[in-house]
């Protein structure tokens, strides 16, 4: 393992590199160096449509990117011209991936949930010469988007064909127009990148602002994932190790684990949608999982409220408890703190493991070790209860500018409530203001048509993150809110949102927790009801159903949002106190503006829209 050096104090850590990569490969080698050498190896696993896979081997899968490819040389792709895919999460967006880089293009990918102004101007500015979709649905979408922009203006966006790329026959389609392209015009294409070239155009999902094009090269993903292998060698696994990815493949975490499963040979099958994930998980059986904190939280809250709902809320409880309390004592003993789990505790958990966590391994397809979790901070007591049950949550930090990963906890090196260390090649450093700033070969190139924003975005040669963190004597990073989230009471008082928010959202009621108090005289929340949770809980209370609405106004649902409210007011001054609330009687949603695609909060859109609601807080 690479080693963690620091100064001191501590302001900065650094694990060193392991892998460097000669400047003139891409992507693209690290498939063919694995085709080359276990050609037979299973890479991917596509549905039989009877609830089984089939695999799909390195051999079959290069054949069909090289098909694919050609026909995207034939419909007029150039290398360096971008190329646009929307679509849902599937086999068909890893083809298509490693396609646009056969062909010497850039893929630029867009949410299948953007709404066609989105599109249009992803399209627009990226310069996109061709747009695969994923569904009809899809289609229709860009060709809005397409038509918009020629309302707009006679650019690139207006004249860029649409094409889809979800069906075997889609693919064949596209597949045709190769023809004419032979092999010596592929290998051209496919070389002509090198590792400091741009492999893919990233739009950011705008938590704070207008999205801006993240340039992500072929060293941020192929160097990246060759440092990242021997790392989180354990958590990956080998030879017959498998995973599913659900999450949509336009978030670069995604695409850059679909990438460092392919060049280390894990096995990957896709889920499309949350109402086909639990059967999928259920005959995939993947070794490990790879989510965000909701995903985690849905699954821990929709146990107890399991649990409850059969007359063993009491014994679940118990378990949760044990589960929690036999993680605590292995995170205290790994930090020298204490002697691990006592004989006892023990044999509460074998106990436990029979009658209970052996059911959440079954939900989670039987087969998973291990679990990683990104995109946004996760409550601690819910990764010591999975590490408790026997399936640990790896948490770990990037953004979309350091191609998702830079720090992540790993087997044998884990501090529940940080995000971990460095991984290999890069370097964590605390700023004079407690900013997060980031240095490796997985920090991106700079904003598309955006020089201003690069220049800001650096300094000293580090990639500045806007988000607030410390590094433990070990090196552990650990992140304590967003800078310019921070909020100051009317009192001058320094508050940090995210901490209180998480306490808050961690209760199975509550869907999102928004803090607020920027200029005002105390802290307050904003809070909306998990819609999923609500009828369970209503039940295990002896009321009758409640809707949103009347929950809202609810004394019982505010009495229990209290006691979540209390506990994440334990953990700060009175000053930093959440002091009111406010039940929302809708949904904060992707849908609705205020999540984005990986879940992050909209902050300013939910101050935006709720400003009356805020008001009313603070009135009199």
């Amino acid at each position: 393992m690479s080693a963690v050096t620091s100064t001191a104090p501590l302001t900065e850590a650094t694990t060193e590199h392991v892998v460097q990569l000669d400047p003139s490969i891409n992507v693209t080698h690290g498939v063919l160096a694995l085709f080359e050498t276990s050609p037979a190896h299973p890479v991917y696993a596509v549905p039989n449509g009877s609830g089984g896979w089939v695999d799909v081997t390195i051999r079959g899968f290069v054949a069909q990117v090289r098909a694919v490819a050609k026909g995207l040389i034939g419909l007029g792709v150039e290398p360096g011209q971008r190329v646009a895919v929307m679509s849902p999460t599937c086999y068909s967006w890893a083809v298509m991936d490693q396609a646009i880089w056969f062909a010497g293009g850039v893929s630029v990918p867009i949410y299948e949930t953007s709404s066609p102004r989105q599109v249009a101007d992803v399209l627009a500015d990226s310069g996109a010469v061709l747009a695969l979709t994923g569904s009809e649905d899809i289609a229709a979408t860009v060709h809005r988007a397409v038509d918009l922009a020629a309302q707009e203006k006679d650019g690139p966006a207006a004249r860029i064909p649409v094409r889809g790329m979800r069906t075997p026959r889609d693919l064949e389609t596209i597949v045709d127009h190769g023809t004419g392209v032979d092999d010596v015009a592929l290998e051209r294409a496919r070389t002509t990148a090198r590792l400091d070239d741009v492999a893919t155009l990233v739009y950011t999902s705008g938590t704070t602002g207008r999205p801006k094009g993240v340039r992500i090269t072929h060293r941020n993903l192929a160097e990246g994932a060759a440092n990242i292998v021997p790392f989180a060698r354990e958590i990956l696994g080998a030879g017959t190790s498998r995973t599913l990815i659900f999450l949509p493949m336009a978030h670069v975490l995604a695409r850059a684990v679909q990438l460092i499963c392919l060049h280390h040979g894990v096995q990957v099958a896709h889920s499309p949608s949350t109402s086909t994930l639990q059967q999928d998980l259920a005959s995939f059986r993947p070794r490990w999982l790879l989510g965000v904190p909701r995903v985690f939280e849905k699954v821990y809250h929709g146990a107890a409220a399991a649990a409850e709902a059969s007359g063993k809320g009491r014994v679940f409880e118990a378990a949760r408890r044990t589960a929690v309390e036999y993680s605590q004592a292995l995170d205290a003993a790994a930090a020298g703190r204490g002697p691990g789990p006592s004989a006892a505790l023990k044999a509460r958990r074998a106990v436990f493991s029979r009658l209970v966590y052996s059911k959440l391994h079954a939900r989670l397809g039987g087969s998973a070790e291990y679990m990683i979790s990104g995109a946004s901070p996760l409550n601690a007591e819910i990764a010591h209860f999975f590490t408790g049950i026997g399936v640990p949550v790896k948490e770990g930090y990037g953004l979309t500018e350091t191609t998702a990963p830079i720090t992540l906890n790993i087997p044998g090196a884990t501090r529940i409530g940080s995000v971990g260390l460095p991984v290999p090649g890069c370097t964590v450093r605390i700023a004079d203001d407690g900013e997060v700033l980031l240095a490796g070969p997985v920090v991106f190139d700079g904003y598309h048509h955006d020089d201003a924003a690069t220049d800001e975005a650096f300094v000293d040669g580090l990639f500045r993150t806007g988000d607030l963190g410390a590094l433990d004597a070990d090196g552990f990073l650990s992140i304590t809110g967003r800078k310019k989230e921070l909020l100051v009471t009317a009192g001058g008082k320094n508050v940090h949102p995210a901490p209180l928010e998480e306490t808050v959202r961690a209760h199975r009621l509550v869907g999102q927790a928004v803090v607020v108090g920027d200029d005002r005289p105390f802290v307050s929340a904003l809070v909306t009801l998990d819609a999923e949770a609500l009828p369970a809980w209503c039940a295990e209370q002896g009321i009758g159903a409640l809707s949103l609405t009347q929950a809202a106004a609810d004394q019982r649902v505010a009495a229990a949002i209290q006691t979540a409210v209390d506990e994440a007011n334990a953990a700060v001054s009175r000053a930093e106190s959440i002091r009111k609330v406010r039940i929302l009687d809708a949904e904060l949603s992707e849908d609705s503006g205020h999540l984005t695609p990986s879940m992050k909060l909209q902050r300013h859109k939910v101050i935006a829209d709720f400003s009356e609601e805020i008001e009313q807080l603070y009135a009199g």
